[in-house]
């Protein structure tokens, strides 16, 4: 629990001040974040190569709408 007094010195300072805080602060939390990405580790990767139902269902988009333009 953070003591009263020092949300009361808080709340004194001006606005540069607070914000100086708020940088400290969301730094200390990044230092103390367990970094997801390990070195020398392999990580998959999405690629759209062989994703032939999705290109297929993007032609039949791409000439719905090309359809609809063309009626307009």
């Amino acid at each position: 629990m953070v003591p009263a007094k020092l949300l009361s010195s808080l709340q004194e300072l001006d606005r540069a001040d607070k914000f100086y805080i708020v940088q400290v602060l969301i730094s200390e939390l990044a230092k103390q974040e367990t970094n997801p990405i390990q070195p020398g580790q392999s990580y998959p990767v999405w690629s759209p190569n062989d994703a032939f139902e999705a290109a297929d269902t993007m032609l039949k988009v791409l000439q719905n709408t090309k359809n609809q333009a063309r009626d307009q």
